[in-house]
């Protein structure tokens, strides 16, 4: 469901603050710390982890560029805000085909951590990790290149 900002804003989805590059770094420090935590359950064969950990890693990543532009999700909306407000407003930097990634590893996430145990293979994690650190030095040089 292709939804515009101002419609994200109307049904509260995300929420308007004051753009704040501080909490913006913070989020992605956290996505880089999540990436070396994938990796480490991606070595030790942790299959179901190391991917809810690298979509993490976007997840906060996705974030960051909220915080960096003035908005954040919404609480009851959680990653699904993040998802929709990257679709509206990040089509330059991230390609559709990375933000329909996400989506995915967020469906897989839920599954591995909520439904069933052993749901990722092998190459799943590697790709999702693979993604996730494209998805994550998009964000970085976006957000480092910002002007405050």
């Amino acid at each position: 469901m292709w939804m515009s900002l101002d419609e994200l804003l109307r049904d509260r989805i995300v929420q308007r603050i004051k753009p704040n590059k501080k909490l913006a770094k913070r989020n992605l420090k956290l996505a880089l710390r999540d990436l070396s935590a994938a990796q480490h359950l991606l070595d030790e064969e942790n299959y179901d982890w190391a991917l809810s950990i690298a979509y993490n890693a976007m997840l906060q990543a996705g974030r960051s560029l909220m915080f960096l532009k003035g908005f954040r999700p919404s609480a009851q909306f959680g990653h699904i805000a993040v998802l929709r407000y990257l679709r509206v407003t990040f089509r330059e930097q991230l390609t559709e085909r990375i933000v329909d990634i996400f989506d995915q590893m967020r469906r897989k996430r839920h599954r591995a951590v909520y439904e069933a145990v052993n749901v990722v293979s092998r190459d799943e994690a590697q790709n999702a990790l693979k993604w996730a650190h494209e998805f994550v030095n998009i964000v970085k040089e976006v957000v480092l290149t910002q002007r405050s």
